[in-house]
């Protein structure tokens, strides 16, 4: 898993208008290049009475997946410019659709990569720009005495907290980025002199609006 990426929270869409042709930007976090596909087909039916839907998508880790289409504007003036705007924002896991409704002027090459530029980077906007950041899961689990002790120097810490189950003894799922996990690991046994029981679970992905220090 990478250290932490680039993406957006969820669907997302905006509209400009650039001489009289209305541009809307749409785009979507997926997981595999079928959901762009199947998002990018939606759109068309949705829009299906727009001049063009023109798309672009990147998706896994080492952006090995890149495809673009210009549906029918002159090639390289719509998809290449989205893909672009994707590419330059360090995006990933992304499928933009900018929709074209022509209002009569025509804008030339680079009128129209400057207007698909704008309105993939609109749809990004709509969208809310996050990173998913690496986390490992480490369950630390205490006897009633330990918890508020524990809790207070968790929470001064800034420690992401998960569930805190409450059963013969306390358990408190905490998040701690993975590649600190295993020195908090350390801290956490140090911490409750060994009383505590200190259990490695599952990396996974979370959710921030800007890169932790």
């Amino acid at each position: 898993m990478l250290a932490h990426f680039k993406t957006i929270h969820s669907y997302g869409s905006s509209e400009i208008i650039i001489k009289k042709s209305r541009f809307i930007g749409h785009a979507k976090p997926v997981e595999s290049e079928e959901e762009a596909t199947l998002f990018i087909e939606a759109i068309k039916k949705e829009h299906r009475s727009a001049t063009h839907n023109c798309s672009a998508y990147v998706i896994g880790e080492r952006d090995q997946i890149q495809k673009q289409s210009d549906d029918g504007e002159p090639s390289g003036t719509a998809g290449k410019p989205i893909l672009e705007v994707i590419k330059h924002q360090g995006l990933k896991n992304i499928v933009i659709v900018v929709t074209r409704y022509f209002g009569g002027i025509m804008l030339g090459a680079g009128g129209l990569i400057r207007a698909y530029t704008d309105g993939a980077v609109v749809g990004i906007e709509a969208g809310q720009p996050i990173y998913k950041v690496n986390h490992q899961q480490v369950l630390i689990e205490v006897d009633y005495t330990w918890y508020g002790k524990l809790e207070n120097e968790l929470r001064s810490q800034g420690m992401l907290l998960g569930d805190i189950q409450f059963t013969d003894k306390v358990t408190v799922a905490c998040y701690p980025l993975a590649a600190a996990a295993e020195a908090f690991i350390n801290w956490a046994t140090d911490f409750t002199q060994g009383q505590g029981v200190v259990i490695a679970g599952e990396n996974e992905y979370m959710v921030h609006k800007s890169l932790p220090e």
